[in-house]
């Protein structure tokens, strides 16, 4: 069988040492050593499409940079494209907002939608920034386990329910694909996730920065699919095309009353209504003509993911490491090995010289796991995988 070989080149190393990245420059800020190979934050060691480059060029060779609004024709049709295309999902482009970081607009959702000492419902473990952002902003996190079953992880409605109906609990802060798990959530799930917070009163903001990341036969469902209460997405191209340091998201508010408060506090409250340009031309490149580098990148990721699953359960059979659902960080469970986590953390930093994010950094839940981000070159993630084989021998 002939391999179809990719007109983009995802293989090649590229050095980003000195570009003040924070994954390679300053991973010793958490894992207090230099010169680790790291495997952490999620972003790619990928340059992002050319497309988004091209487009970056012509519009820095006008050379003028003044302030600039998001709300315009260009960035609107792209973002309804990208979901009419990839989602088939129709967005009303009067519900679309801006903001400077999807946890920006999570944070603003959670001050304006619930008072202090209330509980945002999260299915835990959780993506890290979310406990902090609940708790920054005086919130109490009302976790909701997931539970993994035959290899697929499992959210118990009922539990899920019990946890909704408690008077306090105002919020659910919904992570779709879920970051670290990679579960993607079927239709029927969110069905019932929003019958059940429409039954209890409960708003949904749904954080969907990994929607573009769907493997195999899992489809992304965008919130707006099956809402029934009011609810806010969302969301960006940062993540898909690796564009995190243009900064800059968006999504969708439903209720007009709730998006105008947003928009206020955004412009009036805080001062950041005037959007990253770069931001915004790279969104509408990479909505508008990305999606053949996208469809590349997604197949060299899932080999990425597939040659981990390989490695790890060639290793250790009795692992039985499955590829994620969704996203490009493994979420490896290493309960079967009875390895204790912190004593793999040093042995993977001070033998290995290897970075690779602890499970327990994502809640209790995580305790036994680690998360293993394989956005880049398979010569580079090799070197990981291999130090972390090695590093579990020496502890197993």
């Amino acid at each position: 069988m002939i391999k179809e070989v990719s007109m983009f080149d995802f293989a090649t190393p590229v050095d980003r040492h000195g570009t003040w990245c924070t994954q390679w420059d300053y991973v010793a800020d958490r894992f207090g050593a230099a010169d680790l190979l790291p495997f952490t934050i999620s972003d790619m060691d990928f340059a992002t499409a050319p497309c988004i480059l091209d487009a970056l060029s012509q519009r820095l060779a006008h050379g003028v940079v003044g302030y600039s609004r998001w709300k315009n024709d260009e960035f609107l049709g792209a973002v309804a494209h990208w979901y009419a295309s990839r989602f088939h999902c129709p967005v009303n482009r009067d519900a679309i907002v801006y903001g400077p970081s999807v946890i920006y607009m999570v944070a603003e959702m959670i001050r304006q939608w619930s008072d202090e000492g209330d509980g945002v419902v999260v299915h835990t473990p959780a993506y890290d920034a979310f406990y902090k952002t609940i708790e920054g902003n005086r919130r109490r996190v009302a976790s909701v386990p997931l539970t993994q079953r035959d290899n697929q992880w499992h959210c118990d409605m009922a539990q899920l329910e019990r946890t909704l109906a408690e008077p306090r609990n105002t919020l659910l802060l919904l992570c779709s694909p879920h970051n670290p798990t990679g579960k993607v959530w079927r239709r029927e799930e969110l069905e019932t996730m929003a019958l059940l917070c429409e039954k209890h009163g409960v708003k949904v903001i749904s954080d969907e920065i990994h929607m573009d990341m769907c493997w195999g036969e899992h489809r992304h469902t965008p919130w707006c699919d099956v809402a029934r209460g009011p609810w806010a997405l969302f969301t960006s191209g940062s993540k898909s095309f690796n564009i995190p340091a243009f900064t800059g998201a968006y999504g969708l508010i439903d209720d007009a009353a709730s998006r105008e408060a947003y928009l206020t506090a955004l412009k009036s409250r805080d001062g950041l209504s005037s959007p990253s340009v770069p931001a915004l031309v790279a969104h509408i490149a990479a909505y508008r003509e990305g999606a053949p580098w996208l469809d590349a990148l997604r197949a060299y990721l899932q080999d990425n993911i597939r040659y981990i699953a390989q490695a790890l359960n060639q290793a250790f059979p009795q692992l039985n490491w499955q590829p994620p659902q969704a996203t490009y960080l493994a979420w490896i469970d290493l309960r079967p090995l009875g390895v204790d986590d912190r004593a793999l953390q040093k042995a993977l930093i001070e033998v290995q010289k290897v970075a690779i994010m602890p499970g327990y950094t994502y809640g209790e839940e995580g305790v036994g796991f680690v998360r293993l981000n394989a956005g880049c070159p398979r010569e580079k993630l090799e070197k990981g995988v291999n130090g972390l084989i090695a590093a579990l021998r020496a502890l197993a």
